[in-house]
């Protein structure tokens, strides 16, 4: 009994603790996410309902499957990209039978728990990630604003002005819905020059079908659409876990990783076979969710139904919302999203974590891809951090038959070099002590390099000891070193 009632708790936290504040954030998110479904569509190359119904499908199941609740899923720019090649050199059906399989890789992933991972991207990582994102949806709005006309920068004003001046007085209703509201109802009945969500792509007002890709089912389809899926699975995952995160931050609250994986997977297996590209998290709409009053999964359905909503019933109402609106929303979600902080960070951060920052941005702006950014912050995190450690100290104390070096430090590839500088092997007839109480032994390299300098010392007649080893570092050189004695250990103490 206990169990279920822990269950009817979850689920009472998870769809009902919110469900106003969730309603009105997912009707938020499915406005916005029309105009951004169409114009990943047209990226990635196929007709904007591709996006369309993978927004639907993808948000719908995402929010009983997801382990991040109050996070919105949907088509992306980031996997859109990806999509360009195999769409135009095979077609919209190759597409799909890579969503698919993406899906299933990305299941496998969840299964072998690889969420666990993510403990490995540091924090500059993260920051850079969360600012270039900023800097990307910015930059993603200034196609519809810069150059269409006086009264759109007019409408973006205004859309500002109410999403930040209005939550003073009105707290019940999100300010972005009622700027949508009052400014497409404006410009309605104007006859301002602006553009609109119908001016991106055409509307059809019908429900996704089920279908299966119409491909050969062989070993020929699997190497065209394989190396697409594996790069859409990883991108996917890699957007979806860095913003989940972020939503953990964000609302002071935990998720669970690997069930977000496999939640993604099994999101876009089935919208493989209802017409959708592959999709991810996305931190735009996210924050549009949280910031909206979005905290439940009640709020990802209801972006999805009411995405549909909107498309079946008002889809004539809404090719009519003026862009500028939307890029209004989407600037005030860059503002929020970027890290305002970083630039005391850039200050006061060691030298090294605000360059692996920069340089995160810096990638991720200029190819628009999060992947290579984030995975190039990480290598570089890493080289700058074996750099720190592979700085090693060698002490020598001499007396008349004796000579000892004292090592310090963690002895290793790329710290071999300097172990090695630090001994001369041209004394004979000494007793040579290493002394390694304050050091570490890690791999081969480490190894060979003890090994190369106990075998020049024995070949000039000394007599070498190594002492104090940890057990760790014992263990390594007892399997690996060539200096052991004739019962295969260490003359260790």
């Amino acid at each position: 009994m206990n169990w279920r009632f822990k269950l009817v708790e979850k689920i009472k936290k998870e769809w009902f603790s919110n469900v106003k504040g969730d309603i009105l954030a997912g009707i938020v998110v499915a406005l916005a996410l029309i105009p951004e479904a169409i114009a990943f569509s047209i990226i990635a190359g196929v007709d904007p309902m591709v996006g369309l119904y993978a927004s639907f499908c993808i948000a719908v199941i995402i929010a009983f499957v997801g382990g991040r609740p109050g996070m919105i899923s949907a088509a992306t720019g980031a996997m859109a990209l990806l999509m360009v090649p195999l769409v135009k050199e095979h077609g919209l059906n190759y597409l799909l039978a890579a969503t698919i399989l993406t899906g299933i890789i990305q299941v496998l992933f969840g299964v072998f728990k690889i969420a666990k991972l993510m403990k490995f991207i540091p924090r500059a990582v993260m920051i850079g990630f969360v600012n270039s994102l900023a800097i990307l949806i910015f930059l993603a709005q200034v196609p519809h604003f810069i150059g269409i006309s006086s009264m759109t920068y007019i409408f973006v004003g205004i859309t500002l002005v109410i999403v930040y001046v209005l939550p003073r007085f009105i707290k019940s209703i999100p300010a972005p819905l009622i700027a949508i509201v009052v400014l497409t109802s404006v410009a309605i009945y104007s006859n301002f020059d602006l553009r609109t969500v119908g001016d991106l792509g055409a509307i059809t007002q019908s429900l996704p079908a089920f279908l299966i890709p119409n491909v050969p089912f062989n070993f020929e389809t699997l190497q065209i659409i394989f190396p697409y899926s594996i790069a859409l699975a990883i991108v996917g995952l890699l957007e979806s876990l860095l913003t989940s995160s972020i939503v953990d931050d964000m609302t002071d609250t935990e998720s669970n990783k690997n069930r977000e994986a496999r939640g993604q997977g099994i999101a876009n297996v089935v919208t493989g076979f209802f017409g959708g590209m592959a999709g991810c998290a996305m931190i735009g709409q996210s924050v549009i969710n949280v910031k909206s009053g979005g905290r439940g999964r009640l709020s990802t359905l209801i972006a999805g139904l009411f995405l549909m909503f909107l498309i079946i019933v008002l889809g004539g109402v809404v090719v009519l919302i003026p862009m500028a609106v939307l890029v209004g929303i989407m600037i005030m979600v860059s503002i929020g999203t970027f890290d305002w902080n970083s630039f005391s960070y850039l200050k006061n951060a060691p030298r090294t974590d605000a360059i692996v920052m920069l340089v995160t941005v810096v990638i991720v702006v200029a190819t628009h891809d999060l992947s290579i950014g984030v995975i190039a912050g990480v290598i570089l995190s890493a080289i700058f951090f074996v750099a720190k450690i592979s700085k090693i100290k060698l002490t020598k104390q001499e007396t008349m038959q004796n000579i000892t070096f004292f090592v310090e430090g963690q002895l290793f590839f790329a710290s071999v070099e300097g172990f090695l500088d630090g001994f001369d092997v041209s004394v004979q007839h000494k007793n040579i002590i290493i002394n390694f109480s304050n050091a570490h032994i890690w791999d081969d390299s480490a190894v060979g390099a003890i090994d190369k300098v106990v075998i020049k010392y024995r070949e000039n007649n000394n007599n070498v000891s190594i002492k104090n080893l940890n057990a760790a570092s014992k263990k390594i050189l007892d399997k690996l070193a060539v200096f052991n004695n004739p019962n295969g250990k260490l003359s260790a103490h």
